[in-house]
């Protein structure tokens, strides 16, 4: 695409959160002001925080739970991202496969019930967050994706779901898009949610069992002394038998955290509405998400009032893992992503893009959680940009771990073994460099691997977002 009509697409973008810049968004809470003590603090407003506090609240309803949130509830990855709720616990199945074969059907069962159980809590706590389990559909681009994606739906065959594989004609008769060699249709591989909406429903909830939940109280610190935790913040110290972190990709306190979880930027664009006559030239009845197939993949779904969110492609890393608001507005990032979007669905040229974003998604070696304790303090973070659905998986078992219960949860291997840590800095950059540059040679290069992508392999170590 010419740069003249990308330039005029991205001119009234805002470098805002489509998601959370509505006028109904709720008022923020009240921060923390005085000095508190607490049965269970839960530090981060986010999915994980905001599971743990509602499951701590349903185990233990004499429980005295107190959420403190750094910024507005939904600040991070959990209020800006793609809305993609999926099923795997494995970021997956085929990696699942790979790294946890003895556990992958129990896992798949775990994730499909940690899914059903996420959609009846919210239809019983009446939460409006267009909740859609749709499914959705995998396309290949590349002509060595097509044997992949054939191989995935054999995959999917295997563990009892359902798995269309489509040609290059059946695809596009679903959703039209000249790039579109073959896919998969995955009607029980998850859905889609609005975020944002997810986030406030599941707050009020929590405050409805009795949590009481804080923002712009950031936790600048956190130990264990005395048989109790403090933490503190700017107005106050609490002080807690136990603790929750749902950190994810922002600094933890806790170093074995730090060292397990690396900031990667995501990208983010959002459409403005489009008429009738462009939906019906795109197709797309079941209005599901797709993903394609490549290492540098894009993301993309309707929203509810339909646009067209499209993010992905790159993974950036900046020194010393930087998650401050001022990266959120990428030029460079976002003018590819337009163009990609037009090389899709060229179709809609002259469309324009009305919102623009990034932010830091919590990436392991292994893309899957890392779920620990040490001492009075648990933890779940590391969910590599599928945390919508598992975060909830994660609270409960960061919950299990907390309170020393034994339960099939802490069982798996996928708990027990921890995800290698990254190199630390300077170390740490230049390795992910390198990485980036190697995952967008084998996207050029027929998916061939190369030697430093294969190291990477058979040591289990990747970078994903």
């Amino acid at each position: 695409m010419r740069e003249a009509p990308l330039e005029a697409a991205l001119a009234e973008a805002e470098v805002a959160v489509h998601w959370t810049d509505r006028a109904d968004r709720p008022s923020p809470r009240e921060p923390l002001t005085g000095d508190a003590r607490a049965d269970l603090v839960v530090v981060g407003g986010g999915f994980t925080g905001l599971w743990a506090a509602i499951e701590a609240k349903q185990r233990r309803p004499e429980l005295d739970v107190l959420l403190l949130e750094a910024h507005r509830l939904g600040h991070g990855g959990s209020g800006r991202n793609g809305g993609f709720l999926s099923e795997s616990l494995t970021h997956g199945l085929a990696h699942g496969a790979l790294h946890w074969p003895s556990e992958l059907d129990r896992l798949v069962e775990l994730g499909r019930e940690n899914l059903l159980a996420i959609e009846e809590f919210v239809r019983e706590q009446g939460i409006d967050a267009d909740l859609r389990l749709c499914g959705k559909t995998s396309v290949a681009i590349e002509p060595h994706e097509v044997t992949e994606l054939s191989e995935e739906a054999e995959l999917y065959r295997e563990h009892g779901m359902t798995a269309r594989f489509l040609g290059a004609g059946g695809v596009r008769a679903d959703v039209d898009s000249p790039t579109y060699r073959a896919g998969i249709r995955l009607p029980d591989a998850g859905g889609l949610v609005d975020p944002a909406r997810l986030t406030w429903g599941l707050a009020d909830a929590a405050q409805r069992l009795g949590v009481r939940v804080h923002e712009s109280s950031p936790v600048r610190g956190v130990r264990e002394r005395g048989g109790e935790v403090r933490l503190r913040t700017p107005r106050a110290e609490v002080r807690a038998n136990g603790v929750v972190l749902g950190t994810n990709a922002f600094r933890a306190p806790l170093r074995t955290i730090r060292r397990r979880v690396l900031p990667i930027w995501d990208y983010v664009l959002v459409t403005e509405p489009l008429s009738e006559q462009q939906w019906a030239e795109l197709g797309w009845r079941d209005r599901q998400g797709i993903t394609d197939s490549a290492n540098r993949f894009h993301y993309y779904r309707p929203t509810p009032d339909g646009r067209i969110l499209w993010g992905g492609y790159d993974a950036v890393y900046y020194f010393g893992g930087r998650t401050d608001q001022s990266l959120a507005g990428h030029d460079a990032a976002h003018r590819q992503l337009a163009r990609n979007f037009f090389r899709t669905f060229p179709q809609l040229e002259g469309v324009r893009f009305t919102h623009r974003w990034g932010g830091p998604i919590d990436s392991t070696t292994r893309f899957t959680p890392l779920i620990g304790r040490t001492g009075r303090i648990a933890y779940a973070v590391g969910y590599t940009g599928l945390g919508v659905a598992a975060s909830r998986f994660g609270a409960r078992t960061a919950l299990d771990l907390l309170w020393s219960e034994d339960t099939e949860r802490t069982r798996l291997e996928l708990v027990r073994r921890k995800p290698m840590p990254f190199p630390p800095e300077p170390l740490r950059w230049p390795l992910v460099q390198l990485t980036r540059r190697a995952l967008a040679r084998a996207d050029e290069n027929a998916g061939r691997r190369g030697r430093w992508l294969s190291f990477l392999d058979r040591r289990g170590i990747g970078l994903g977002s």
